[in-house]
């Protein structure tokens, strides 16, 4: 007699979540539910989440669902174009929701949900489905308090609060307001020093040997020096030890600066999202002292490369590009 075949409820799907918490083995789930063996083997493999460390049923009916929402346009990755565009910027970090985005500017006449890419990822096999969900940025990281250093207190001298800043630069209506702050290295003697342009979200990123004041004034200085006054209006910082010397940059170019409330990051939100891109190419644990220069342009020019939803899907370079033609 010929087997008839149904797709798991939610309910047998949560009794599943149970059984596995009570690390029953797939054979005795089977008997309970009254399920073939294959079917249950068969769900614990393919509706996993790759984020997921262990099976739940709200994300196995999610992927369910979505396996069932993407089968009509699974034929697309057929087409060796529009497949090897995915590949490429999966490997170059993108997420499905920007590839699906981009693709339209990149190929007019092209188009494929990001749906249909996280099915595609998922249904390959797993040594494949692993690498492609290692490309994917995600950030979990934990920001230290700032602000503080062995239990004394920071001192900015002469500080001029966020409160004081131009509303203006809240809007991002204009170009040219800029967010700084520093990743400590893992032997906390060289850190990683990030600007970013609110508007278009352009990173600039320098290397600083040490805390000191002096030495992150100098740095800040390097990289927006070759910048036109225009594109240098405001900089936004947080109450570290290493912006002692904050003085120095306006007393350099023409730029005012203004340090957000303490342990406030939200106020330097840009930069907290972009340092979680930065920490995706150079995770926990990076010496930065050993990184070349042309590594850090390499990683540089790929954030400034990679398109943004909140761009239109453009990306930094291609928003910056008609107000000023870069220079590091």
């Amino acid at each position: 007699m010929q087997k008839q075949y149904s797709h798991l409820s939610r309910v047998e799907r949560g009794q599943i979540m149970f059984l596995k918490m009570w690390s029953l083995k797939v054979s005795e789930i089977a008997r309970r539910l009254g399920r073939d063996k294959g079917t249950i083997s068969r769900e614990l493999r393919r509706n996993i989440s790759p984020y997921a460390t262990c099976y739940t049923d709200e994300s196995a009916e999610c992927w369910a669902e979505r396996r069932r929402k993407a089968a009509s346009t699974r034929y697309r990755l057929k087409n060796e174009r529009i497949r090897s565009y995915v590949e490429k910027q999966l490997e170059a970090g993108w997420s499905p929701e920007l590839i699906a985005g981009r693709i339209k500017l990149d190929h007019p006449g092209d188009t494929i949900s990001h749906e249909a890419i996280y099915l595609y990822i998922y249904q390959l096999e797993q040594l494949a489905r692993q690498q492609y969900i290692s490309y994917l940025y995600r950030s979990h990281r934990r920001r230290r308090k700032r602000g503080t250093g062995n239990g004394r207190k920071s001192r900015i001298p002469n500080r001029i609060s966020i409160a004081e800043r131009p509303a203006a630069v809240a809007v991002r209506s204009d170009i040219g307001h800029w967010e700084g702050d520093s990743l400590v290295s893992s032997r906390n003697t060289t850190m990683l020093y990030s600007l970013v342009e609110r508007r278009t979200r352009m990173v600039l990123l320098a290397r600083v040997r040490g805390h000191d004041g002096r030495r992150t004034a100098r740095a800040i200085i390097r990289k927006l020096d070759p910048l036109p006054a225009e594109v240098r209006q405001t900089l936004t910082l947080d109450n570290g030890f290493e912006h002692s010397r904050h003085e120095d940059v306006p007393r350099t170019i023409n730029i005012k600066c203004y340090f957000c409330d303490p342990y406030a990051a939200w106020q330097r939100g840009t930069n907290e999202n972009r340092n979680g891109l930065i920490r995706h190419h150079f995770p926990k644990g990076t010496d930065f002292a050993r990184l070349t220069r042309a590594e850090i342009k390499r990683v540089e020019l790929a954030i400034n490369s990679r398109p943004m939803k909140c761009l239109g899907y453009r990306t930094p370079l291609e928003a910056a590009a008609p107000f000023v033609a870069l220079r590091a």
